[in-house]
């Protein structure tokens, strides 16, 4: 199955609805940038725009002025996990049955998805896609009659297990809904009179809405007729398992996420780095953009000075989402340059924000070492990635993990380091407010949810 690790944007209410989803999934392209959709509610039916490619190359002023019309819209910005991407597979996911028009979004992965599959097909459900966003779709479509669409997306959920931040257009009807484990950030918001959802604030800002609050995990909000209603259509699990990655590499660092300032907390976990380990150095450097935070916060805790000596090429995307090791090395070789002079008989300490497979910081401590750097020592600010995650974020197998694998010393020579020291668990989770409702699965192994109609084992062979 197709991993989902993307951006959700909703708007109701407003008369440029489809521009302003525009604007909301550009300030969300980091969450994907393999395809991207809207779709609009006019009154009588779903119009929609989807395709693959950034934001700015799905969508033209005739799409926005013209196709896209009505007050209501919703959008979409997808990575996936493999493969060639496929406008089939980009959302939102649109469907009519019995005089309804539907539409869905999905932020997630869900680890049932098998089968769940397996039985709607055994009761003669015909599938278009690989997505798991079309199974969460012909389970509400099966729950609909007698129902009302509250009640079937209701009855929906409940049969899932996994990630998923949902957005459903359902008609006039802008339903969101966020799983019972709080996995993915959903948060709601204003602009004037009209009512704005997104997975990260800082699709708020360009929009200049305020931020009103996170949906809690189970909750379900529906907007019709100008009102928001209130659902907890599920009870919150007893285990959360709100994604710390999010925190330390996913979101943007101007997003509040899981109601924490993503900025201020990466700095803080930079902090916490210089006093679990610190090093001698002449200057602590990222490597841009992702580590920048985290090595502001540890120069300034050890006192040293921040230099930026690696210039980023912003036309080139994020190396970590794109969906093949081979465009990742490409899109690393060309997405930074060092300030050469900076380098030569320099003792540099490197801050980075995670190190999954290694192959993408390799070579950039090569190019340290070739230019003269006399140490290189690095500081991660998150935890060895020992375990795959089934909820979406891009490490699903065990054996491509260089953590899973190797000793901190035997990374730290792979890399070609002087030293190397990972944030600990207890370092991490100081950074961070309410720390034990997160789910660390990735570092420990303690999954918050494993299908119950699964094991593990089937999970895995079907990219969960």
């Amino acid at each position: 199955m197709k991993k989902e690790a993307c951006g959700l944007f909703g708007i109701y209410g407003h008369p440029e609805a489809a521009r302003m989803t525009y604007f909301g999934l550009y300030a969300l392209q980091h969450r994907g940038q393999e395809s991207a959709g809207i779709v609009t509610w006019d009154g009588h039916a779903i119009r929609e725009q989807r395709g693959v490619g950034l934001v700015a190359d799905v969508f033209n002023e005739s799409h926005l002025g013209y196709q896209l019309k009505g007050n209501i819209a919703m959008g979409h910005v997808r990575y996936g996990a493999s493969g060639i991407p496929l406008i089939r597979d980009a959302q939102p996911f649109r469907v009519s049955y019995k005089g309804m028009h539907m539409a869905l979004a999905h932020n997630g992965n869900l680890v049932n998805t098998a089968c769940l599959r397996e039985e709607l097909e055994n009761q003669g459900t015909i599938f278009q896609t690989c997505m798991d966003s079309e199974v969460i779709m012909h389970l509400v479509a099966k729950n609909m009659n007698g129902n009302t669409p509250e009640e079937a997306i209701t009855k929906a959920c409940a049969r899932l297990k996994g990630s998923y931040s949902l957005l459903f257009m359902i008609n006039h009807k802008l339903i969101a809904v966020r799983d019972p484990w709080g996995f993915r950030p959903l948060s709601l918001g204003q602009a004037g009179e009209a009512y704005v959802l997104a997975s990260e604030t800082c699709a708020f800002d360009l929009l200049e809405a305020e931020y009103l609050r996170s949906l809690a995990p189970g909750e379900m909000l529906v907007i019709d007729n100008g009102q928001i209603h209130v659902h907890q259509c599920m009870e919150p699990a007893q285990r959360q398992g709100a994604c710390i990655f999010e925190l330390i590499y996913f979101a943007r660092p101007d997003s509040l996420v899981f109601d924490q300032e993503v900025y201020d907390t990466r700095k803080t976990m930079g902090m916490i780095l210089a006093q679990e380990c610190p090093a001698e150095g002449d200057f602590v450097m990222p490597f841009p953009d992702s580590g920048v935070y985290a090595a502001i916060g540890y120069a300034q805790e050890a006192g040293l000075p921040f230099e930026a000596c690696m210039i980023r090429n912003h036309y080139v995307g994020r190396t970590f989402i794109q969906p093949t090791q081979s465009m990742r090395d490409f899109a690393g070789r060309i997405k930074l340059n060092p300030v050469k002079s900076m380098i030569k008989g320099k003792r540099v300490i490197v801050v980075e924000d995670s190190i999954v497979r290694g192959t993408t910081i390799r070579p950039r401590v090569k190019q340290l070492r070739e230019l003269g750097a006399k140490e290189i020592h690095m500081r991660v600010s998150c935890p060895p990635i020992h375990y795959p995650c089934y909820y979406g974020i891009d490490f699903s197998s065990k054996g491509e993990l260089i953590a899973a694998n190797h000793s901190v010393a035997e990374i730290s020579s792979y890399l070609g380091l002087d030293s190397l020291h990972f944030i600990t668990i207890g370092g991490l989770l100081k950074a961070v407010q309410d720390p034990g409702s997160f789910c660390l699965a990735c570092f420990n192994g303690a999954y918050p949810v494993l299908s119950d109609q699964c094991n593990t084992q089937c999970c895995q062979e079907s990219g969960q």
